[in-house]
């Protein structure tokens, strides 16, 4: 049986976990300008139809009366790292695969925790009892299943699928419900007239994958109950980044920089929690005619300083010909190393004295904001005008 546990509009709740004022507001968490998009929104405000991923201009006009709120990543990513902690107390067998997802393989803990439903409702009072927040669970015999029925009865749901009762479930889930199924693959089911996952069982392999491809093998599988992908525990990061859309297209390098320099910020918090160096800068940029570019730089030695981040994405920004306006923009980081891995030392003093005196600047500066809070020090060069 697998467990797959999801937190319950994770950054609003969150922000209403912090400013108890919030409490049964409809809080909007996500960028700032008409342009960004929602990133979480609380159970008030989903009654008025704003969802993650909407475009803010949509959410302020379906509710106008909401608290907008900026997203607050390294609160979140705090909380994440306590609710793994307490998944990992009922099983080592723990992947995570967002900052507020996880799965959990329930293999051995029967005799520990006792059966799923029991285990699933304990790790529900300890998460809420511990950090006062709700979560949806859901077990089933895979991970396909699982995930499908932790969406079933949020928030603070809890549904389990027993093996007797796979058949049963598939045969009524919607076709739109399963993962890999958008627009215009319901709109080509539907001319098979297939309304539910079950349905799929009626053509061959070979039909589905005349029409679908390869996905039609994966259909046929999970209408059959069949997904043997694993939990994988402990599966390693493999890259860091952050983007943001801007408040309106410009060519302006001052700009684009300013926003780079708070995005290596974001990225080297988040190699400093994983305990890794990055030895790969990359920039994304999406031109206003929506055309995507991205160009990355490999150096030595690796590096978790937000400044080296910066300077080398600024490296490449500087490269690239502005010849269009910029929408998008966006850094990340990647491969990683151990940040105590051993390490050919510099040739230059200098050089070196540099790269860790920034890095212990950027872990002094979380510190002070851990303790204080976000807003108590910054850059000078991202504070408001």
């Amino acid at each position: 049986m697998i467990l797959h546990l999801d937190m319950d509009a994770f950054y609003a709740s969150v922000e209403q976990l912090d400013h108890p004022r919030l409490k049964g507001q409809c809080v909007i968490v996500g960028g700032s300008s008409a342009r960004g998009v929602v990133s979480a929104a609380s159970y008030e405000a989903r009654r008025f139809g704003v969802r993650s991923a909407m475009p803010m201009f949509q959410a302020r006009q379906r509710c106008p009366h909401g608290i907008f709120i900026p997203p607050r990543m390294d609160r979140y990513r705090h909380v994440s790292r306590e609710v793994l902690a307490i998944l990992r107390e009922f099983s080592p067998q723990v992947e995570p695969v967002s900052i507020d997802e996880a799965f959990m393989d329930l293999t051995g803990t029967e005799s520990l925790h006792g059966p799923p439903a029991v285990l699933a409702a304990a790790l529900k009072s300890k998460i809420f009892g511990t950090l006062h927040l709700t979560c949806s669970i859901g077990v089933a015999p895979n991970r396909f299943l699982a995930k499908i029925a932790s969406d079933y009865k949020k928030p603070d749901g809890l549904t389990v699928i027993a093996p007797d009762q796979v058949h049963e479930f598939i045969e009524r889930l919607p076709i739109e419900k399963v993962p890999g199924v958008g627009p215009k693959t319901q709109a080509r089911v539907a001319e098979f007239g297939i309304r539910f996952l079950g349905d799929i069982r009626k053509y061959s392999e070979s039909a589905l994958r005349a029409s679908f491809g390869n996905f039609g093998s994966r259909l046929r599988e999970l209408a059959c109950g069949i997904d043997p992908t694993p939990v994988m525990p402990d599966t390693p990061c493999q890259s860091a980044s952050s983007e943001c859309t801007l408040d309106a297209d410009t060519a302006e390098t001052a700009v684009l920089a300013r926003c780079l320099l708070e995005q290596a910020e974001e990225v080297a918090a988040a190699l400093r929690q994983e305990g890794v160096k990055a030895r790969t800068v990359i920039l994304k940029i999406k031109h206003a005619d929506f055309k995507l570019i991205t160009r990355r730089t490999t150096f030595a030695p690796p590096t978790q300083s937000s400044k080296e981040i910066y300077d080398q994405a600024l490296l490449l920004l500087n490269a690239y010909p502005l010849s269009r306006k910029v929408r998008l923009i966006g850094l990340g980081a990647t491969g990683f190393v151990p940040a105590d891995a051993p390490r050919q030392l510099a040739l230059f003093t200098a050089e070196k004295t540099s790269r860790k005196g920034w890095e212990k600047v950027d872990r002094t500066v979380a510190t002070i904001k851990t303790k204080f809070g976000e807003k108590v020090i910054g850059r000078a060069t991202l504070q408001e005008d």
